[in-house]
This record gives C-alpha cells, structure tokens and sequence, in this order.
C-alpha cells in the first residue's frame, strides 16, 4: 500500500477518533491502536497486516500496563495516567476491526488488477 494512502488513512482515523470522543472513552482506545497499525505500515510498508496488528496492539497495551509504574507527569498526556483493564479489551477491537478492513482493501484491490479487461 502507498505510504500517501497509508497517511490518508491515519489522518482519518485521527479525525474520527476525535469526533467519536465525546461519544465514548472507548472508541478512542479502539482508535489508538488504529492509529497504531497505520503508523507501523507507514514506517514499514511491507508489513504484513498480521503482523503490523499485533505490533499495534503490543504497543497500545504496553503503554497502558506502563500506566501502573510510577511515571513522571510529563509523559501523562502522552502515555495516559491511569491503568484501565477494560482498554486492553477496546485496543484489540481495533486492530482486529484495522485488519479487518485492510484485508479487505489488500482483497477488493487484488481482484480489481487481476481481472480481465
């Protein structure tokens, strides 16, 4: 995939994860890790979708169970403040619903260069 559409896509999802959080704490979360698995593809856009999932979603949880150290407060607005086990759950709602809908774009576009003319 193109890194410019990969960018397009995590431009998206910024806009849409900021929109839906005055509806719900947890598609935020979701959305982080969406967020995630674009930013992996466009540092390595040869990843392999599974492979770029579970990168996001290692690091969506590690930076929540980083939550119950003792961090500085500067790392707060980055990194969150509190520890809240129900995120683990929304972090792998996104990369599963992110794969999802990337292998189907990988799927729909391999058949469209694949058919006849």
């Amino acid at each position: 995939m193109p890194r410019s559409r990969i960018a397009i896509f995590a431009a998206v999802t910024i806009i849409l994860g900021l929109a839906t959080r005055p509806l719900s704490k947890y598609a935020g979360d979701a959305f982080y890790t969406v967020l995630l698995y674009w930013v992996v593809l466009f540092v390595a856009p040869r990843a392999r979708p599974a492979v770029a999932a579970l990168i996001a979603l290692g690091a969506s949880w590690a930076i929540e169970f980083a939550q119950l150290l003792d961090l500085p407060r500067v790392l707060a607005p980055v990194l969150g403040s509190t520890f809240n086990p129900p995120d683990l759950f929304w972090y792998a709602v996104g990369a599963a619903g992110v794969l999802a809908f990337d292998l189907a774009l990988r799927s729909r576009s391999g058949r469209k260069s694949t058919a006849a003319p």
